[in-house]
């Protein structure tokens, strides 16, 4: 992991980031301003990431896409103009990104993640994956492990998104208020939490003991195993042009999926498959909100994180956090 160096605030860069210093502090802020991010898959997830992060006031944003903008992109992605069809996403989303913040470093890297090298992660503070295959998010998960590099990944299948987080051994502060003699005097307590890989999280299996927690769980995470053997069988994601044909696929891919981890497939309901096609834009904001939050959280090491998976599910239009794998 490249090393934070927190230096002082410009005076430009306090009356920037005045109204966020007032809620975090100065020392978070710094924290936050020397924090290195590569953001991978800049479609209409990955695109309220990087706002987010960008006006947040990190020190830097790199856009890693390989990825042409399509027609499908205007549902959801923001930075890249609707005229930019054709070209590289990261390319594409570059000039409006720089634009949200003059102060932050924003880069686009037009390469595949798959080509990249172990090396190439270990230059950042934090990466965040996204629209990867699940060998491809273990394999950066792993090398992110071996840097002491924070890990997030996520997406978002039509109305149906989730994050997850592997922040390793992270320490972080919280602040309590108490009133002593009619004044508010506030107490700076230190805690530490003990992430698990992806991995672990994506291969528990749920036959016997863990009978009783299946039944509480929502369907929300085994709709996400099956959305990601989909992603490894095709090469790609539900698509509303082959909606009939991805749905029967769905069913097929949850019913072997689903019984290989001890799941009665009737966990996840025909009528979850109904919502996966496209990127939702709302949803983008919701989740892709959620992932820059947790993000700001580690960068600044203030406050709990969510451990380790929030998701929202499209049949209630919630939110929620699951810790799932330990």
């Amino acid at each position: 992991m490249k090393k934070i160096t927190e230096s002082n605030l410009s005076k430009e860069e306090s009356e920037q980031y005045d109204r966020q210093i007032r809620l975090w502090g100065l020392e978070s802020q710094k924290r936050i301003r020397a924090t290195d991010v590569l953001v991978v898959g800049i479609g209409g997830f990955g695109a309220e990431v990087c706002k987010n992060i960008i006006l947040a006031g990190v020190h830097s944003v790199t856009m890693l896409d390989h990825k042409l903008v399509t027609e499908l992109d205007r549902c959801s992605q923001f930075l890249a103009p609707t005229d930019n069809v054709g070209k590289n996403r990261a390319e594409a989303s570059l000039s409006r990104a720089q634009e949200l913040n003059i102060m932050v470093t924003v880069r686009a890297d037009t390469d595949n993640v798959e080509d990249k090298s172990d090396a190439f992660f270990k230059q950042f503070n934090i990466v965040v994956a996204t629209e990867c295959s699940q060998d491809q998010l273990v394999r950066i998960n792993n090398i992110c492990r071996d840097n002491n590099v924070l890990f997030f990944c996520g997406d978002v299948f039509g109305m149906f998104g989730y994050t997850f987080a592997d922040l390793l051994n992270h320490q972080f502060v919280e602040e309590k208020n108490t009133k002593v003699d009619k004044l508010t005097v506030t107490t700076t307590i230190k805690k530490e939490m003990t992430c698990v890989p992806l991995q672990d999280a994506l291969a528990t299996h749920w036959d016997g003991i863990l009978t009783n927690k299946l039944k509480k769980m929502d369907p929300s995470y085994f709709l996400l195993l099956v959305l990601l053997a989909f992603r490894k069988e095709k090469s790609r994601d539900p698509n509303p042009a082959e909606r009939a044909e991805d749905i029967i696929e769905l069913k097929k891919l949850r019913n072997k999926t689903l019984s290989s981890v001890g799941v009665p497939p009737e966990k996840v309901s025909d009528e979850f498959f109904s919502y996966v096609f496209a990127r939702v834009s709302p949803v983008c904001a919701i989740v892709g909100g959620i992932m820059a939050q947790e993000i700001i959280k580690a960068a600044s090491k203030l406050h709990e994180p969510y451990d380790n998976m929030f998701f929202f599910n499209p049949t209630t239009n919630g939110g929620f956090i699951e810790c799932v794998g330990k």
